[in-house]
């Protein structure tokens, strides 16, 4: 069963993500981050291909495309915040791109 991170846990899981660009949401138990490709084209690529994995692991993104950029938020619903899914998938989708 998955839970909402612990503030022990939190620290050792989200510090490494924040290096690389993710940030704690305003208003809410939740992470963002914007990715921006050169293209139209790449940014829905990569948004296939996590996709894929969002499916695989059954924990689905939050998410928006304009143009060239996707913002992500991440977030387990049925804990109530974010959990070690949502820091596992904010690693997968750093890896796509």
């Amino acid at each position: 069963m998955t839970e909402k991170l612990s503030d022990a846990t939190r620290g050792p899981l989200l510090d490494p993500l924040f290096q690389t660009g993710w940030t704690l949401m305003e208003g809410r138990d939740a992470i963002t981050k914007t990715y921006k490709f050169s293209s139209f084209v790449d940014a829905f690529g990569w948004m296939t291909r996590a996709a894929i994995w969002a499916e695989k692991w059954d924990h689905h993104p939050e998410w928006s495309n304009v143009y060239n950029k996707v913002t992500v938020v991440l977030t387990t619903h049925d804990v109530g915040g974010v959990s070690t899914q949502d820091a596992k998938l904010a690693r997968k989708l750093d890896s796509l791109v």
